[in-house]
């Protein structure tokens, strides 16, 4: 059985994963799913929160565990997981990004966010605060986020998400083929994002090597969606 720390997203907080955390736990693996900093129920100013913090909390969970954890990152998360595999490699066994942002060495989420231009993330769905933060507008995150998703996970999630530092968005990552590069890889692409499109998905899969790739026919949010379907792909990765 594997230890799974699951990053969540901006806007997010660890409880996006409150539906698959059991079904992994059901069949025996460890599961973690915190709050960023800024995030959930961690409540550090949004202006003050950096990439660095995000990668500071994972090593420190991870490095809690008995064992190197598998490291799942959705959307942001991506950005995040790639920073901290690369800071402490040792407590890494795997990465896996959910239709998550996959940048090279010296890339922040905004180098291929700006490349999107069909995302629903967008000016017209933001309200951005005179901090650099962004509020995801209400009526715009069915669309953009939890299109398949039943009426009361869209509740439920809409009701809890907060605001979304800036920095953390644009900060490039550091990476280094003997660190972050030598940890194995895998994709999970979502064939109706309309967050993080499949096109900009598979794109930057083309520069940064998969070890596999697994596609699902669900919208930007398939721990809502899809939590079977999620769960099961992530069971094949464990090993």
């Amino acid at each position: 059985m594997s230890t799974f720390l699951l990053i969540h997203g901006a806007w997010h907080g660890g409880w996006c994963w409150r539906k698959v955390a059991p079904l992994l736990e059901a069949n025996g693996h460890k599961v973690l799913a915190p709050d960023l900093p800024g995030h959930g129920e961690d409540k550090i100013p949004t202006a003050s929160v950096t990439l660095q913090k995000y990668a500071d909390r994972t090593c420190e969970i991870a490095g809690k565990q008995s064992e190197p954890v598998i490291l799942v990152g959705h959307s942001m998360g991506g950005v995040v997981i790639t920073q901290a595999a690369e800071n402490c490699p040792g407590n890494v066994r795997a990465l896996v990004y959910l239709c998550a942002f996959l940048p090279r060495n010296g890339d922040s989420l905004a180098t291929w966010a700006s490349l999107d231009p069909a995302t629903m993330v967008n000016p017209s769905t933001l309200d951005i605060r005179p901090d650099g933060s962004s509020v995801f507008k209400p009526q715009s995150a069915r669309e953009a986020f939890y299109l398949q998703c039943s009426d009361e996970d869209v509740a439920f999630a809409q009701s809890r998400l907060v605001p979304q530092a800036g920095v953390p968005t644009t900060t490039p990552v550091v990476t280094t083929p003997e660190r972050w590069g030598r940890i194995p890889r895998y994709y999970i692409e979502c064939l109706r994002d309309r967050a993080l499109t499949p096109t900009v998905q598979r794109a930057m899969q083309k520069e940064s090597f998969c070890r596999r790739t697994f596609s699902v026919d669900t919208d930007h949010s398939p721990f809502f969606s899809a939590p079977e379907q999620l769960t099961e792909i992530l069971q094949q990765i464990a090993p």
